[in-house]
């Protein structure tokens, strides 16, 4: 019951937020580097934030959540509040990257550290070197979610699918929870979207993603290669697209049109069909996880799918 709550929750408040948008003019305004083309609202993602966060209450007070992953998660609140002012006044950039630079030390604290880092062939233990790697992980998953939030539905059906395979794989409440805080948004999202999440909830998703990652590692520092090939498909793409333009020397803040699932638009795949196809991706990912009989060798295989999924956008439409 407290799950078909939080979903007709999510889903009504972000009707709200919605008109509220529209009233007030709060419009994502379509530019030479957008993949819309009508002005859309905007800021759809407080809509997630209070779903799941209420969500994350309910459980903490019911003792269904670890107290350690509960306090790490409700940092993300600093984050989404900073980020939904970004969506209404555009806040510098310098100043999204300090509130970001201390959420993920605040998230990282509260969490207890990650222990080590299992590379399979060497574990590495070094407290200074693990948690320096921890903190840039963090940092790296907020920024590349919101990266990834450029088409109608591809950033809310991601995060329900990290939030499904993780709860089939090693289970627990807020899996769901997240799951039906996203749902309720993303019926509002989808092509061809009535409103955008905006920062307040692309941020705060791959914040999420991140502290769940490093939760679970914390488990099994194995689990961390698990993550890793789950989220391949918003961080190979994030990741590969961001060396390449570095490499280019272009300014790496500047907005742009050229990641992988933006250039499978400009190709003429509708919005729909490219988020439904990344999914499929997605559940051969989970299927070669299970089935791999350990993490390497899911990385390994997991890696040639991701190197075939962008040489075939690469032909049909080239980084330029």
């Amino acid at each position: 019951m407290i799950y078909l709550f939080l979903f007709l929750l999510s889903f009504v408040l972000t009707y709200m937020v919605k008109e509220h948008a529209i009233r007030k003019a709060i419009l994502d305004i379509p530019n030479d580097r957008s993949s819309h083309t009508v002005p859309t609202p905007r800021g759809g993602g407080i809509a997630i934030a209070v779903t799941w966060f209420m969500g994350l209450g309910i459980l903490y007070a019911t003792d269904a959540i670890d107290a350690r992953l509960f306090g790490a998660l409700m940092v993300g609140v600093v984050l989404s509040m900073v980020s939904y002012l970004d969506d209404l006044y555009d806040l510098s950039p310098k100043l999204r990257l300090l509130v970001q630079a201390l959420v993920a030390l605040g998230g990282l604290w509260t969490l207890g550290g990650l222990g080590a880092i299992d590379m399979g062939f060497v574990r590495i233990e070094n407290p200074l070197v693990v948690n320096i790697f921890a903190f840039l992980l963090i940092v790296w998953f907020v920024n590349l979610y919101n990266f990834l939030d450029g088409i109608d539905g591809y950033a809310a059906s991601e995060a329900i699918f990290l939030a499904l395979a993780a709860w089939a794989l090693w289970g627990g409440a807020h899996f769901i929870v997240l799951a039906v805080a996203v749902l309720g948004f993303l019926l509002w999202n989808w092509h061809k979207a009535k409103i955008f999440m905006g920062d307040v909830g692309s941020t705060l998703l791959g914040y999420t993603v991140a502290i769940l990652t490093l939760y679970y590692a914390t488990i099994e520092s194995a689990n961390l290669w698990s993550w890793v090939v789950l989220f391949g498909l918003f961080w190979v793409d994030a990741t590969v697209t961001l060396l390449r333009r570095w490499r280019k020397g272009e300014k790496l803040s500047q907005a742009h049109r050229k990641h992988a699932y933006q250039r499978l638009v400009q190709s003429g795949w509708a919005h729909d069909r490219v988020v439904i196809a990344g999914m499929a991706v997605n559940v051969l990912l989970l299927a070669i996880l299970y089935y791999a009989p350990n993490q390497g060798v899911a990385l390994g295989v997991a890696s040639v799918v991701w190197a075939l999924v962008l040489l075939s956008i690469e032909k049909k439409k080239g980084f330029q």
